[in-house]
């Protein structure tokens, strides 16, 4: 008696620390009714019996599904006992009692929790459980004024066929145990044990009528469907973690902390992504060092040597070998352009009369407007990089050419080569 004492107890305290939550739209509402069989057990007064089993007992149950696989039903319950004759056993002495019981009690849905969705659409089980209240009136022979009060424990199985998915056909095998039960079933004998007895079996059939505006009931409520939707969720999730951890310009600032997300390669950055520029004249401090280390001043080279290395930097500018590259949609030179910069910077101040000319490049991809002003951008970038190693504006101008469709914009290798700004010496 013990053990279904606490399994009852487990069983319904359960209910508020294993629930999983779930947004499905579904119907939670369900009126249950059921008939059928009975047979109480001990205590009975010597003499008197009912059959085995009787027929005479009603239910009435209201359930509320917190999800598809836990929920709480409000039950109601109504027994007739009567003497018997079966022949089994001697006939009983002649007697009438009523029974009466209201039950709060948790239910658990063993199809969802088992998944019974794997060979069966149709068939269902419920468990429930709980406890409540109870009244036994005797009408035969003795009738009593008052009604026997106790309280009752009780626990079941009730497996469901699904006739629609309005409609379920029940049965119900229910198992009850009372708590200070003064009288016998039968209504004529004072009961000794007023502890934890009075057992009494409902075996019933009925049907449960489905409540709510949705097409299908917590009940049936597929457990695929919600699984699906906590993956969607959880995916969801990962991929904006991923797309936040983006770092375009690999310098260590993911892009969603990156004040500055097209830095150039290799320079060195804040912890907010941004180029470190201390004399803030716009150009990172690390590209002014290699520009600084790679000049070589008009001082280092005299006569003949001199003309003839100045005359070879003309020779590739205008061959058109000494050009700045760029990334997709970026007007961030490439590391590797510092060269080409640096060849201008030489000819340009060995060469004090001589001008230049920046035009600017994109590739195919993306709007044409767009391209245009990008292009521009990209020129008016390296412009400012050579006023800052001493060139003087005066002697530049820039301009941006828009997209280059000189190249197949299928190749992601030729689309590299039209990313750029060429130097036009006058």
């Amino acid at each position: 008696m013990k053990k279904i004492i606490l399994i009852t107890f487990l069983f319904t305290t359960s209910l508020f620390f294993g629930q999983e939550e779930s947004s499905l739209d579904y119907n939670k509402w369900s009126i249950e009714l059921g008939a059928g069989l009975q047979k109480p057990g001990e205590p009975a007064a010597p003499g008197y019996h009912t059959d085995t089993p009787s027929f005479g007992q009603y239910s009435l149950g209201i359930r509320y599904m917190m999800n598809n696989k836990y929920g709480v039903r409000l039950g109601f319950g109504y027994n007739r006992f009567e003497d018997g004759d079966s022949g089994i056993q001697a006939k009983s002495l002649p007697f009438k009692s009523e029974y009466y019981r209201a039950s709060l009690e948790g239910v658990a849905n063993l199809k969802s929790i088992f998944r019974f969705d794997s060979w069966s659409k149709s068939i269902g089980l419920l468990a429930h459980g709980g406890f409540g209240y109870s009244g036994l009136k005797a009408k035969e022979p003795i009738k009593k004024d008052g009604m026997d009060q106790m309280l009752h424990l009780i626990v079941g199985v009730t497996p469901q066929i699904k006739l629609s998915e309005r409609i379920v056909l029940t049965a119900d095998l229910s198992y009850l145990t009372h708590i200070r039960q003064h009288y016998t079933w039968d209504g004529t004998m004072n009961n000794e044990n007023l502890g934890v007895g009075g057992n009494l079996v409902n075996l019933s059939a009925g049907l449960t009528f489905y409540l709510g505006k949705h097409d299908v009931h917590a009940d049936w409520a597929p457990e695929a469907s919600l699984s699906d939707e906590i993956l969607e969720d959880l995916e969801a999730r990962v991929a904006k973690i991923e797309t936040d951890m983006i770092d375009s310009d690999q310098d260590g600032v993911p892009d969603y902390l990156d004040r500055e997300p097209n830095t150039v390669s290799g320079v060195a950055v804040d912890t907010k992504g941004r180029a470190i520029d201390l004399n803030q004249n716009g150009i990172p401090d690390e590209l002014e060092a290699s520009l600084n280390r790679m000049y070589v001043s008009k001082t280092e080279r005299d006569g003949e040597e001199g003309t003839a290395y100045s005359n070879a930097i003309r020779h590739l500018i205008d061959s058109g070998y000494v050009n700045v590259y760029f990334q997709f949609n970026n007007d961030q030179p490439e590391t590797y352009s510092l060269d080409a910069i640096n060849y201008l910077v030489k000819y340009m101040k060995e060469n004090p009369s001589a001008t230049a000319e920046l035009v600017g490049y994109a590739d195919e991809l993306g709007d044409a407007a767009y391209n245009q002003k990008l292009s521009e951008r990209r020129a008016k970038r390296v412009y400012d990089i050579l006023i800052a190693t001493g060139v003087s504006e005066s002697r530049m101008t820039y301009s941006g050419a828009g997209q280059d469709a000189s190249v197949d914009k299928n190749s992601k290798d030729a689309r590299q080569l039209v990313r750029r700004v060429t130097f036009k010496l006058k």
